[in-house]
C-alpha cells in the first residue's frame, strides 16, 4: 500500500492507497515539521495516530511532503523516523512545496504557500525551483498564520488596534505577557502559537483594520517571494493553504496590481495529491 501525506506546521494530513491507487483510509496528525520540532515529540505525533498504527506493516512506498523538510537534516532526521516506524516501506521525504504544486498544476507556473508558514517556488512543469530558501518564522514567512498572528499582538500591545476590536481580542485570548513569553521561548512549536492568533482575523467578520492587516502582509509576499521570480510576470501563480483560500480576494487586489496573472488558489493540496498518486500509479500499471 502507499501512504501520502501533507504536513504543515499545525497539521499532517494522510491518504492511504491501495495499488489501484483507491483510498483506504483518510486521517491526520498533529504538525511534523522536524525544523521546529524535536525527534522525540514527531514520534509521539505520529505513534499516537490509531489508524496509522493499524496499517504501518501494510505500507510499502511513504510520499512525505513537509514543512521544514528542505534542507537537508531535518529531511534526513524525519526520513529515518518513518523508516523506523514504517518498517516495510521506502520512504520518500520533500519539502512542502512539491504538495502545492503537484496539488494545483501540471503546467509551468509559479506555486506559493500561504498557511501557518509561507513559502513560493517556480515550476518548469517538470521541476520545482525554490530560489529563497525560507528562513523560517522569525525571519521570513510573509502572510503567513505566524506572520499575522504576530502583527495582532504587536498592534494589541502598541495599542494600534481599534479599541473594540482589542477588548473582543484579549477576551478570546489569553495575552498575559508571561503566557506568550513562555509559549514563544520555553515551549514547543511558536510559529504554530503565533499562527492560532491569525484564527481572530479569519473566524471574524472583514472591517477596514482586518483588511489593512491583510493587504499589508500580502504586499510584503508579493514583493519578496512572487516579484522577485521573473516568471511572475510570464505565467500564471498559484496559492495554497488556508491563508490564502480567506484572503483570496486581497490576493486578486495585489496581483492586479502588480499585474500578475493569477491561477488556482487551493486550501489544502491532499486531495491533488491524491489525484497525482493515482495517476501516477495508474501509468506504471500500464
Amino acid at each position: 500500500m502507499i501512504l501520502i501525506a501533507d504536513g504543515g506546521s499545525t497539521k499532517a494530513d494522510w491518504i492511504l492507497l491501495d495499488k489501484a491507487g483507491k483510498q483506504v483510509l483518510k486521517t491526520r496528525t498533529e504538525g511534523l515539521n522536524p525544523a521546529v520540532c524535536e525527534a522525540a515529540l514527531l514520534q509521539t505525533r505520529i505513534a499516537e495516530n490509531l489508524e496509522l498504527a493499524t496499517c504501518k506493516e501494510k505500507v510499502t512506498e511513504l510520499y512525505f511532503y513537509g514543512a521544514g523538510c528542505g534542507t537537508e537534516k531535518p529531511a534526513a532526521a524525519l526520513k529515518a523516523i518513518f523508516e523506523a516506524y514504517f518498517s516495510q516501506a521506502s520512504v520518500t521525504v520533500k519539502e512542502d512545496t512539491y504538495a502545492a504544486t503537484y496539488a494545483v498544476t501540471n503546467e509551468p507556473g509559479m506555486v506559493c504557500i500561504l498557511g501557518t508558514g509561507s513559502n513560493s517556488c517556480f515550476f518548469d512543469g517538470e521541476t520545482v525551483d525554490v530560489r529563497i530558501p525560507s528562513l523560517g518564522y522569525i525571519l521570513m514567512d510573509e502572510a503567513s498564520g505566524n506572520y499575522f498572528g504576530k502583527k495582532l499582538l504587536r498592534d494589541y500591545y502598541y495599542q494600534k488596534m481599534p479599541a473594540s476590536l482589542a477588548a473582543q481580542f484579549a477576551a478570546e485570548f489569553d495575552l498575559e505577557p508571561d503566557s506568550i513569553k513562555r509559549a514563544l521561548y520555553k515551549e514547543e512549536n511558536p510559529n504554530t502559537y503565533l499562527s492560532h492568533f491569525a484564527e481572530f482575523i479569519l473566524k471574524n467578520d472583514r472591517n477596514a483594520y482586518f483588511n489593512k492587516v491583510l493587504h499589508k502582509g500580502m504586499k510584503d509576499f508579493f514583493k519578496n517571494k512572487v516579484l522577485t521570480y521573473q516568471e511572475s510576470q510570464e505565467y500564471p501563480v498559484h496559492f495554497v493553504g488556508s491563508i490564502a483560500y480567506f484572503a483570496k480576494d486581497i490576493i486578486e487586489d495585489v496581483a492586479r496590481y502588480h499585474m500578475v496573472s493569477l491561477g488556482n488558489i487551493v486550501r489544502r493540496p491532499i486531495d491533488g495529491l491524491l489525484q497525482y498518486h493515482a495517476k501516477k500509479l495508474a501509468l506504471e500499471q500500464v
